[in-house]
Parts: C-alpha cells; structure tokens; sequence
C-alpha cells in the first residue's frame, strides 16, 4: 500500500509536513530554512506561472530580470523600508578571497535596485507608465520555517510600475489586485477576501497595501498575494524623476506587488484530504490517469495486448483534448497500491480498465476529490473526464467556500472575540489605533487581516476600547 498521512484531526501540521513528503512536493534542504522542490511541486509552480505570466501580459506587464545582490547603500536610502526588513536580511561581506568594499544583501525584495534603473530609464511623461515584472527567487532569513509557506529562500513574482499620477498609481495597485483575486478564485478554486491592511500590516514603505486573504481548513488565514501603492517614497530616495506635460520635473508615482510559492501552500492546506494531494484541474499537471487492471500473473497475453492497446489510445485521444494523461502499467505494483499513490500525489481522474470493461465497452472512472467509482461508456469517455475536471473545479471552488462562510462570524465583545479566536474569521469593529491592535494580537493571537471591500462599513464600538470604529475589519490566527 501507498504511505498513509497522519489524519488532520490527530495533528493538522503532521498531515500537512507528511504530505508535501510523500507526495513528492518539496523536501527539507541541509540549507537551513531552506527546501527543495521537487518535480511534482515544480510542476504545481510552472502551471501558477504560467496561467499569472498570462494574465500579467494581458495587463500590459513585461518581465524583466535584475542582479540577485543589492547593495547595502541602496536599502539604506528608504528608512521605512530598510528598518522592515532589517531582521531578515542575508548580506555577503567578502567575494573573491577578499573582504568587498561595500557589503551586498541577497534581494528580500527589490524596490530599490529597481528603482535605480528606473531613474536611469524614465525621463519624460512619454516614457510612462513603465510596466514591469521579475519571476526570482528571494531570500528572507527566518527562525521558524515551514514548506511552502515560510521558508528562508521562496520562488515569487514581483511586478514594479511608474506612473505619472497618484490616480493611475492607485488605480495599477486595484488592478493587480483583482488580477491576484481572480487567479486565487477561478484557478486555484480558493476563495479570497480582498482588502485593505491596516498601517501596522502594510509593506515596509508602501502609501497603502492591500491584500487577498483566504481560510486554510484549520480555520486560519492565509495572505495569498499582496498590492502596494508604493506613492513617492522610493521615487524620492532614488531621484526617479520625469519632465511632465506641464514642463516641470516630477517624482514618479509606483506600485509594487507579488504572490509566490507560499500558493502552493495554500492550495494544499484549502483543498487536501487525509488520502493526499487534491489539485484544481485546471493547475494540475496530471489530469487523468488510467491503469490496466485484471491482465496480471496468468492472464492470457492475447487478452493483455487488447487492453494495453485501448488504453494506450485512450490515451492519445484525452491527450488530443489537451489534458495531462499517465498510463500506469507498471506490473510490479498492484492495482490497489497504484489507486492510493495517484490519490496521495492528487491525479484529478483514476480510469481503471481490464478484459471485462473491455467486453462491455465500458471502462471505470473515479474523480479524485469523490473517490467514487462511475461506470463510463468507452466512447464517451473523452467528453465525460472532461465534465468530471469542469465540475470539479467548480465544487472545490464551493466547498471551499461554503467552509469559509460558515466560520466566518461577528463579534460584538472582546470576551466573544477571545472565545472564538481559533473559528475562522472574526468580524468586528476597531478604534483603527495600532496599540489597540497589538494589544489584540498579544491578549488573543489573532492579527488583522484585512478591511474587505465587500464588508459594509458601519460606525460602531471598538471591541476591545470602547472608543468609536469607523466600521469591521477581519481578525483571524494566520499563517
């Protein structure tokens, strides 16, 4: 039998480290805080990439690709910015056999390296908006790590713009944004709050940030992708200035914002079941697989080439349609083992096939997420994966969903709030002060997540002071 995960109720984080193992996802590195990707995982993020690559050109965004090592000097220049991410930083002091004359860190971001070829490249009105991204890897020093979702070097996206007007700037940020959303909702099926963070929670240096926050099946969040008006701040530490229409020199106005492989995180932790890997067909790199059953030990070796046969152009033909197809006729391994390990790596549809499907023109097929089995005409097998994948999306889209609504609540009490700390999303009213806020996270260990657009503001009472609330905001345990 395939390796059996530790069930989410007796440990959620066992169930979570055992599978990204067995599923073959990613693998602890000697590095410390960092991990390996393995090819299964790989495939996760080439699928992400390439459906965002798409989705950011549909925008306007070109990539681009700048140095790995920053200088220390360039950090320093925006205050704000490097005090954020000073406990993070990696710096290299020598090179070459000998000590560097100015230490470089290992890009944790790369605003300001950015922003020094942004000043070289922008000089009029016309050469804006600039509209960039860079897919890199990234490094941020960390003292408690865990794959995919907090590690010391991840894999992200990192999208730079400049715009001649806050309006634009703004409007850029809003953009991404969505872009983010409808990526989270309508690929990876993982439904998404979009919103506000709140000065304490927003990007070291940024005018305002806003995230997309989504519930994990324990219940907590998880910040999925993130979108800064960056103003003028950087603009102003770099000297990124353009002549303007009017003739006058301005500072440019910037966003920044990204989303990386912490995503593959949360595709596991919202979609995944004590059997394995779940995957949203339409990021799966393995949509269907079929194995041959009934043709083993004394099987007649006529009879074994007829199955071999239509289960190899079964397979052209669910290929022709554009799906990812694997014929697992590996004799050495038992048809019940083979079920278990395509469950537990997260193959979207199992199609089993022997003499006696054969006879009846008929084959077995099993979607991943329902684990039922469907007897399936064989000319129609085709058109049938391929409505099993579209509803599937769909009903992972909404059980995902579903659970999200029905823990999410409104409190009206700081008792209530402390009460309910670890059921999911908690709505309730804030006096917007920042020590109020720590003091929250500090008593509760909930943090704020974000102040939704979809969320109706209505003045109220702050749970914790009493002092007046411009309205609710979401409180939750986070990753």
């Amino acid at each position: 039998m395939a390796e059996k995960l530790t069930p989410r109720e007796k440990g959620f984080s066992e169930w979570y480290v055992d599978l990204i193992q067995k599923a073959k996802l990613a693998d602890y590195s000697d590095v410390k805080g960092c991990m390996v990707i393995r090819p299964n995982g790989y495939a996760l993020w080439e699928n992400i990439q390439r459906v965002m690559d798409k989705m950011f050109k549909d925008e306007g965004v070109r990539n681009a690709y700048f140095p790995l090592l920053i200088p220390e000097s360039y950090l320093k220049k925006e205050a704000e910015h490097v005090e954020g991410f000073n406990p993070q930083l990696a710096i290299v002091t020598h090179a070459g056999g000998q000590k560097l004359e100015e230490p470089y860190v290992i890009r944790p971001t790369s605003e300001t390296i950015i922003n020094r070829s942004f000043s070289k490249w922008i000089q009029s009105y016309r050469d804006l908006p600039l509209l960039l991204n860079q897919w890199a890897n990234v490094m941020r020093w960390e003292m408690r790590t865990r794959l995919f979702l907090r590690t010391t070097e991840f894999l992200w996206q990192e999208g730079h713009t400049c715009h001649e007007t806050e309006e634009d700037a703004e409007k850029r940020t809003l953009t991404m944004l969505e872009v983010y959303r409808t990526f989270a909702e309508d690929y990876m099926a993982m439904p998404v709050l979009p919103g506000r963070k709140t000065e304490s929670e927003k990007f070291a240096g940024a005018l305002r940030t806003y995230s997309i926050e989504a519930m994990m099946q324990d219940k907590k969040a998880l910040q999925a992708g993130t979108s800064h008006n960056l103003g003028q701040n950087f603009a102003k530490a770099f000297d990124t200035q353009f002549q303007g229409r009017d003739g006058q020199q301005h500072h440019v106005w910037q966003t920044s914002w990204g989303s990386s492989t912490r995503l593959i995180g949360g595709l596991i932790l919202t979609h995944s079941d004590d059997a394995g890997l779940i995957v949203p067909p339409k990021l799966a790199a393995t949509h269907v697989v079929i194995i041959p059953v009934g043709i083993g030990g004394k099987a007649p070796e006529a009879e074994k080439a007829q199955v071999l046969e239509k289960v190899h152009a079964l397979a052209a033909d669910l290929r022709k349609a554009g799906l990812g197809v694997v014929v697992d006729d590996d004799e050495t391994k038992t048809p019940g083992f083979k079920y278990n390990e395509h469950e537990l790596t997260g193959t979207c549809v199992r199609i089993e096939l022997g003499p006696k499907d054969l006879a009846k023109s008929s084959c077995v097929m099993v979607r991943r997420d329902l684990r039922q089995k469907e007897f399936v005409p064989l000319d129609e097998a085709v058109t049938k994966v391929q409505a099993m994948l579209d509803q599937m999306q769909k009903d992972l889209f909404k059980k995902a969903k579903d659970f999200r609504d029905a823990h999410t609540f409104e409190v009206n009490s700081f008792e209530e709030l402390k009460a309910k700390a670890d059921d999911g999303f908690l709505l309730a009213h804030w006096d917007g002060d920042a020590k109020t806020e720590a003091r929250i996270k500090e008593e509760t260990g909930l943090t704020t997540r974000c102040r939704p657009f979809s969320l109706k503001q209505e003045p109220g009472k702050c749970v914790m002071t009493g002092n007046p609330s411009q309205g609710r905001i979401v409180f939750s345990k986070a990753y």
